[in-house]
């Protein structure tokens, strides 16, 4: 069977569909030699296309998501290609898509947490969606929660065929040494212990009550560490000692992870929660609320409170010491049951 991936979205860095595209590309092309892939890339130039392996055909697709090009050139290039199956590791599938295909839902977010979205933008997602959700031979969601946010929402013959194959943990993210952990925090001037969060700052992140609680901590001997960016920061307010940081690169990362106190979040609504499964896989102790796919990523050690000011304030004057090490996100696992489920579809 000849697949077909968008990885339109892999050139991505800070995106969260990036990652997971990157990542599960990665896997995925390495698992069988005999499996043949075609791979749609907004660039042959894209720096994640050197790594990859296998029996693969790389088409420059360079068309914007949620375009009108996505609709007409898009598909015309899906068509082209020959391919059996597609998948899409996001919804964006061409309204009248030429071949059938499997797409990932990592959320529901904008139908509760709108963000910065128009009205129109918020519209179409939702028409998109829709028509995927209905047309999809089968689904991918990345937790029960998610699953359980679809059937909520698009009912029981949409969720009866979505399967749950969560995100996984890069092998880098792994306890580093002390010397790695000086290097960055001196690289980034981080003198003092320190609380850290990474992610943006939009509505659902909640990431004002962090800062709100971090204030009242009143602790000069810490910071609190921003790992964030996105227009959506220049309306927090922030208070002494929180330390903005733009431009960490994934292999930086894991020394942060592994030098800070505590991993700290106040998310409202995630669909899985990666960078709580990266700092535990380093061993870094987590704060987070107890909302959404949270708790089903963080497991039994995290400290996981209803996420109002007063609760965080009360974490971080007691945060965790221990964290959970032994959770298995892997990658390699992720990809065995996503080949399996488009073979599975090719199969019906």
């Amino acid at each position: 069977m000849l697949i077909a991936i968008d990885c339109r979205f892999a050139g991505f860095r800070d995106a969260g569909i990036g990652r997971y595209t990157r990542e599960l590309v990665n896997e995925l092309t390495r698992l069988d030699s005999n499996q043949k892939w075609i791979l749609f890339v907004r660039s042959l130039d894209e720096e994640w296309l050197k790594d990859i392996q296998g029996n693969i055909e790389i088409i420059e697709a360079d068309i914007p998501h949620y375009s009108w090009k996505e609709q007409s050139d898009f598909r015309k290039l899906i068509k082209r290609s020959g391919a059996q199956i597609l998948f899409s590791p996001h919804f964006n599938i061409p309204f009248f898509c030429p071949i059938p295909y499997v797409i990932t839902i990592h959320d529901l977010i904008l139908h509760w947490y709108p963000n910065q979205s128009s009205l129109v933008k918020r519209f179409a997602y939702k028409v998109l969606l829709s028509r995927a959700i209905k047309k999809a031979k089968s689904i991918i969601s990345v937790s029960k929660f998610t699953r359980g946010q679809i059937e909520h929402v698009y009912g029981k013959r949409a969720a009866k065929k979505t399967t749950v194959i969560t995100e996984g943990v890069s092998k880098k993210f792994k306890p580093q040494t002390e010397e790695s952990q000086k290097a960055v925090c001196e690289k980034f001037g981080l003198g003092k212990p320190f609380f850290l969060y990474v992610g943006n700052a939009k509505q659902h992140k909640n990431v004002q009550v962090l800062l709100d609680a971090f204030k009242n901590l009143d602790d000069e001997s810490k910071d609190l560490v921003l790992v964030c960016g996105g227009p959506e920061t220049r309306e927090l307010t922030i208070p002494k000692n929180v330390i903005m940081l733009r431009n960490v690169s994934d292999n930086e990362l894991p020394a942060l992870y592994s030098a800070a106190i505590c991993f700290v979040t106040s998310s409202l609504y995630e669909g899985f929660g990666l960078p709580i499964a990266e700092a535990q896989s380093c061993g870094c102790p987590v704060i987070a609320s107890n909302k959404s796919a949270i708790p089903e990523v963080a497991g039994d050690k995290a400290m996981l409170v209803e996420p109002t000011l007063e609760n965080f304030v009360t974490a971080l004057k007691n945060p965790p010491k221990e964290c959970n090490r032994e959770l298995n996100f892997s990658w390699q696992n992720v990809a065995k049951q996503t080949l399996d489920l488009l073979n599975n579809c090719n199969n019906k």
